[in-house]
């Protein structure tokens, strides 16, 4: 069952909700009800938390289904009692700070160029667009940035309201960085994944939940496709258009997100590539684009940003409507960070 429901319409509340919400009745309406839904994920028990979506929390029998979805036994969904406010997100009169992780453990993206020197901050060359791009785009919006591929130094992120993985690769972080990643989502800190953040940390399955419940499966070559706008009620996608012209690597997943605010979507009919049909993991629809909470903070992921021109602009005319890519990527990441409403429906 795919739960994902397109803008205008009610979402799923939340996928797993935390202690004391239900504690009056500890009783919860299955989806097939007429009252009140609340989609409660999976039926596997992957160790963390009763397997019945609820991370430990009792439930009543009519309150389980069987829909197929992994249970990550966190509170996640797009109810914002899945936030923890303990003082990760950024607050008024604070300095607005983020960090930017792009460190590769195997095929590296062109749009990362070199590789970097270790330590914080260390000299951009030339063909590091995507991280001097971002840095440009969130410094126009008065934000601070920071930017490494040292794992080190992703122990340290009290300072940041948003840490953002652009297009890292395998084993990236290592177990202290695992849990320092882990800590800073729980006080309510914001992350946001870019492009193949999806192809990262394959083995982690609460790294897996953070990404909406999905992960990377494969891609057919850069191509040209559809964009479709399905919620242009978020600050992400405010003023675009039903439809716009796109060229990527639009992402197959395995699994499908769940439980999110789906915000954009391919159309599949023309990111095909030859296939007659769409890949299994999708069917009709093909979210590129999505927000949710996850065990108590605040994720904005998209699966767009292969192209190098993407971040160095198109002064040929060569890629389609960057300047919706650049507007997607920035007012994600504020919303993320508490500066503009976030994953609104």
């Amino acid at each position: 069952m795919k739960s994902v429901l397109r803008s205008g319409m009610a979402l799923v509340t939340a996928a797993v909700l935390g202690a004391g919400i239900f504690a009056a009745t500890n009783t919860i309406a299955s989806p097939g009800s007429t009252a009140g839904s609340v989609a409660i994920a999976g039926q596997g028990n992957n160790g963390n938390g009763n397997g019945k979506g609820l991370g430990g929390q009792p439930t009543t029998a009519d309150a389980v289904y069987l829909d197929g979805i992994k249970d990550y036994g966190v509170c996640r969904g797009v109810d914002p009692a899945c936030y923890n406010d303990w003082g990760q997100g950024w607050t008024e009169g604070e300095t607005k700070r983020i960090l930017i992780y792009s460190r590769t453990v195997g095929p590296r993206h062109a749009h990362l160029g070199t590789a970097l020197a270790p330590g914080l901050n260390p000299p951009l060359n030339p063909n590091n667009v995507a991280q001097a791009a971002l840095k440009a785009w969130a410094e126009e919006r008065g934000i601070q940035v920071d930017y490494t591929e040292d794992v080190s130094r992703m122990t340290s992120l009290n300072n940041y309201q948003a840490v953002v993985f652009l297009s890292p690769t395998r084993d990236t972080l290592d177990d202290n960085a695992q849990t320092a990643l882990m800590q800073f989502v729980r006080r309510g800190g914001g992350f946001v994944g870019i492009h193949n953040a999806f192809g990262t940390e394959y083995h982690w399955p609460w790294y897996e939940g953070l990404l909406g419940g999905a992960n990377f499966y494969d891609h057919a070559p850069n191509r040209a496709g559809t964009i479709e706008t399905i919620n242009d009620d978020d600050v992400s996608t405010a003023g675009f258009p039903a439809t716009w012209d796109f060229r990527d690597e639009f992402y197959n997943l395995v699994p499908y997100p769940s439980y999110v605010n789906v915000l954009l979507e391919v159309d599949e009919a023309t990111s095909l590539n030859g296939r007659a049909t769409g890949h299994p993991g999708h069917g009709a629809e093909h979210p590129v684009s999505w927000c949710h909470y996850y065990d108590g903070g605040k994720a904005f992921l998209t699966t767009l940003g292969h192209d190098v021109q993407l971040w160095t602009g198109d002064p040929n005319g060569e890629i389609a409507n960057e300047e919706l890519f650049k507007q997607h990527i920035v007012n994600g990441l504020e919303s993320v960070m508490g500066i503009q409403p976030f994953c609104q429906a």
